[in-house]
């Protein structure tokens, strides 16, 4: 059976993505790094059993996407910490200062991989998070 939907119930649709999930090998110090490193909020930490927890980070500002910091539960998972996309930036955080966050992370000691550059889309450098993974710290034009 096909549904078809009229143009005014197609455009009803709003999907985002609320949350993508950063495996981790442990929460607090996930969340430690993610907190005062990065300056995330905290949005929840609730324990689910004794060994899960929902947890999850944001950046400050209006974005709606999230970080929800998954423990690795198994030796698959395990070895996919810091490296879930093969060595490929893996997130990408936009700024509205990108020399005020640049710098501020710098004192917080976050490793930088690729200094700051003018690319066609805007001022961008890459940095590790605590486990490796990759982030592009991004200014748009």
């Amino acid at each position: 059976m096909i549904l078809l939907l009229n143009t005014k119930q197609m455009n009803k649709t709003n999907q985002r993505i609320a949350h993508i999930a950063l495996v981790v090998h442990d929460y607090d110090e996930a969340i430690k790094f993610y907190t005062e490193k990065l300056n995330f909020t905290l949005l929840e930490d609730t324990a689910l059993s004794e060994t899960k927890r929902w947890v999850i980070v944001k950046p400050k500002g209006d974005g709606a996407c999230s970080l929800l910091l998954a423990k690795a539960a198994n030796d698959e998972q395990k070895s996919r910490v810091g490296n879930q996309t093969g060595g490929r930036v893996f997130l990408f955080l936009y700024t509205n200062d990108f020399q005020k966050d640049y710098h501020r992370m710098l004192a917080a000691e976050i490793k930088f991989v690729r200094q700051p550059a003018e690319e066609a889309h805007g001022t961008v450098a890459v940095f590790e998070d605590l486990y490796g993974n990759l982030w592009d710290l991004i200014q748009p034009k």
